[in-house]
Order: C-alpha cells, then structure tokens, then sequence
C-alpha cells in the first residue's frame, strides 16, 4: 500500500483542527495536528506540507513559518488565518508561503489547494539546478535554458518543463498522468495526448542537434523516460 502524505496542522483551535483532520483523512491524507510552534517544530521532519495558522499561543506564524524553512527549505506551508488584513496575506505571501486561506474556509476548497500545492512542488527538492557534467543536456533552472551538446534548445513553456522533469530522474519510467500532474497547470483539463504531442515536438527539437539519439524512450503502455545511456559528447 502507497503511504499517506503526511499533513502538518498547526492550529490551536481544536474545533477548526478537528474539521481539518477529518476532511483531509477522507481524501486519503494522513493529518497530523500540532497546537503550538515548539511541537510542530519537532514534528515537521516528515511532514509533505503544513496548514499553519497565523495566529499561535507561543509564536507567531511567520516567525514559525521562517524556522520551518529553515529545517526544510523545501517544505510546502499553506497559511490559515481568522484576519481579513490583506497585509498578514501580503507578508505571508512575501516570505514564501505557497498559498493562503482565510477563515472561514470551505474543508472542501482546503483540501483542493493542498491538493494544488502538492501538485505544484512535487520533484521540486528532487531537480537540481544544474544536471550532472555527464550528461549530454544541461538545465539551468533560473535561466530556464536547456542546453542540448552546448546548444540551447528553443522551447516552449510545457516543453521546458517536460523535459527538465525527465531530466530530473534520467532512467525513470514517468506516467503520462504523472507527467500531466507535475507539468502542466490543471491536469484535468488536459489529456494523455497532450503529453504525446509534446514529446513528439521535443524529440524534433533534439533531433535536430543529435539525429542519430534518441533521448526520449517510449516505455509502451506506460509512459516516458530519459535515456541513461547518452554519451556525454558526440564524435
């Protein structure tokens, strides 16, 4: 069996956390519930994201908020909070946090944008900015530029994307579902073709730098994945 993703409340309301627990357990989340900073701190470790409400008994949010990064810089926060302040949205969003929601909330609509989140940062701990010298192709995540055997590659958003997540695990068999979730911004309003039609785009794009490779391995019925095996340079 799949493990849950584990969910991080940090929530000192014990009604709100209750709600929070039993809508996340019903959608297959395994929650997690903290009433103040210092716990959550010492439970964060495993944690794939965190509901952090603004306002805590023994710290304020932000401030926990820049210590939970400080442990995991890659670690997904969604704040909560009961005030209609724009500012506390603003600075929230301005520290890095990947979304917020305002009390009262819709369980419903929370457990979407956790959902969204998660979607959005998978694999992002995972891809480096720059892949490893023995491969032929190298990304530059800031500059979003993939380089093809030194030559710059002319892609397109979702292009760029796809090929940077299969740069991210060279060898590694991705569903088209998997590809949807991690690339394109609303899955379920694309298709598994949409993926075979980029694919199909990107090897024209590397074929016309290395006609005789074939980085991009058709696993049938599966999915896509990256050629272990390319040579670093050609001869």
């Amino acid at each position: 069996m799949p493990t849950k993703p584990t969910v991080l409340i940090v929530e000192d309301e014990s009604g709100i956390a209750d709600t929070l627990q039993y809508a996340l357990r019903t959608e297959g989340f395994e929650p997690l519930w903290c009433a103040t900073g210092e716990a959550a701190l010492a439970r964060a470790h495993g944690a794939a994201l965190v509901i952090l409400d603004v306002g805590l008994p023994d710290i304020s949010g932000f401030e926990l908020f820049k210590r939970l990064r400080a442990l995991r810089e890659d670690l997904p926060v969604l704040f909560l909070t009961a005030r209609g302040d724009e500012i506390d949205r603003v600075v929230g969003l301005e520290l890095g946090a990947d979304d917020y929601v305002t009390k009262p909330f819709s369980p419903r609509e929370l457990v979407a944008r956790v959902r969204t989140v998660l979607r959005r940062t998978a694999g992002k701990a995972a891809t480096p900015t720059m892949l490893t010298a023995a491969l032929p192709l190298h990304c530059d995540d800031g500059k979003r530029q993939i380089r093809y055997y030194g030559q710059a590659l002319d892609l397109s958003r979702y292009e760029f994307g796809l090929l940077k997540t299969l740069l991210s695990r060279p060898g590694f068999v991705y569903t088209r579902e998997r590809l949807l979730d991690l690339v394109w911004d609303d899955a379920s309003q694309s298709l598994d073709r949409t993926v075979d039609a980029h694919v199909k785009t990107l090897r024209a794009k590397l074929k016309a730098v290395a006609p005789e490779l074939e980085p991009i391995r058709t696993h049938r019925g599966v999915g896509y994945a990256l050629a272990e095996d390319l040579p670093a340079t050609r001869k």
